[in-house]
């Protein structure tokens, strides 16, 4: 039977809502912020401690979830009794003084998914440097990380390569809670904010999201379970090209494919290289929406099997293959990107301008991932200090 996990929101509501029922606070949240019950963090906190609550703050994909894409914002809004909801993911991306004015604290309850690109990193990184400037606190609820947290995988980010998809040198899979990612990155702040952690009860590193007796709620629409997140760190990739990667499909990042690849092809040269933890099919289907929209596409569906699996070895190896098989068809994303408007959007999900042209040139995607090993040791070292389970 899966583990119970008792997340941050509900050692908040039962251990310390009484410390801060009379602090006016801000409230950093979205659809997946839920406690027992699948009830809302805001409906909780308003009920714990009334009137505390006096802003209310979303990610992308806005507070409800509602957003599709990318580099669709979210307007400002009011919740139902008329508090204001400011969204932090449009012009800025920050909250400004004038949003925190008013508060003593930002409470944040956001669940991630372990990758670097996921950008609630990203907002809760400029929310702690927008309320160490203004002496603001932060209390993180803190989530469990759904994909485990023993394993680290791919490129920690060059510097060349900051953007709103990495804002810290951290790999791809970077095996941190929220919280330990908000103690890393207040850390490196030069005015970091005063931060206090709620940590999760019961919750051990090698755990996945299906041991921690949790229920799932999309954190955002195109991650519609905890395999998608697993899956995830690799196939996030195909956002820097024009192979789809399921968006506009039920099965968005399970899936991968274009019109021009041959799925007997692609699955023959991946089943050759035995990677680990992998089972995969061919597949064909046609998005409703984003690339080839009404097209069909031919390629694979992917399912992780066990913690053996390497998402990122996995995707840059059909990466690898499709380059090889299809280089005159296959092409890279151009600009924008999550707010960038001029470097490859490959560049800044890979976390290197080298990697994809090193893949290009025929460097083998084992080799590649070789490669990192350096970056990640020293990675591991740096969390090992942050960790805080």
């Amino acid at each position: 039977m899966p583990t119970a996990v008792m997340t941050g929101l509900e050692a908040f509501l039962s251990l310390h809502a009484s410390l801060y029922g009379n602090r006016p606070l801000g409230l950093l949240a979205n659809q997946a912020s839920v406690g027992p019950g699948y009830r809302h963090a805001l409906d909780l906190l308003d009920e714990a401690m009334p009137g505390a609550i006096r802003k209310v703050f979303s990610p992308q994909h806005g507070f409800s979830g509602d957003k599709q894409d990318n580099m669709v914002e979210s307007g400002h809004g009011l919740t139902r009794d008329g508090r204001p909801i400011h969204s932090l993911y449009a012009e800025g991306r920050k909250p400004t003084p004038a949003m925190l004015r008013g508060l003593e604290a930002l409470v944040v309850d956001l669940a991630d998914v372990g990758t670097r690109v996921y950008t609630f990193a990203q907002t809760l990184s400029l929310c702690l440097e927008a309320c160490g400037a203004e002496g603001l606190e932060v209390i993180v609820l803190d989530r469990p990380n759904p994909i485990g947290g023993l394993v680290t995988e791919g490129r920690v980010l060059d510097d060349g390569c900051r953007s709103f998809v990495g804002l810290h040198p951290i790999p791809m899979r970077h095996g941190l809670t929220m919280g330990e990612l908000a103690i890393l990155m207040n850390g490196r702040l030069p005015v970091p904010a005063p931060l206090t952690i709620i940590p999760l009860g019961g919750w051990r590193r090698d755990m996945f999201f299906r041991d921690t007796g949790l229920g799932w709620v999309m954190p955002s629409p195109n991650l519609p379970s905890p395999e998608t997140a697993w899956l995830y760190p690799g196939q996030v990739i195909w956002e820097g090209t024009n192979v789809s990667e399921g968006r506009g499909t039920t099965r968005p990042f399970h899936l991968l494919g274009a019109p021009f690849i041959d799925p007997d092809a692609l699955l023959s040269d991946l089943a050759a290289l035995g990677l680990p933890g992998l089972a995969a099919r061919k597949a064909s289907f046609q998005p409703t929406f984003n690339k080839w929209a009404g097209q069909t596409c031919h390629g694979l569906e992917l399912f992780p099997l066990d913690p053996s699996f390497r998402p990122v070895l996995t995707s840059l190896s059909i990466l690898e293959i499709v380059l090889r098989r299809w280089p005159d068809d296959f092409a890279l994303k151009e600009p924008p990107y999550e707010y960038e408007w001029e470097r490859r959007p490959i560049d800044l999900i890979l976390g290197h301008p080298g990697d994809f042209d090193s893949l290009a040139r025929g460097t083998p995607a084992a080799d590649l991932a070789r490669s990192f090993a350096k970056g990640l040791s020293d990675f591991d070292r740096e969390r090992s200090r942050v960790m805080l389970y």
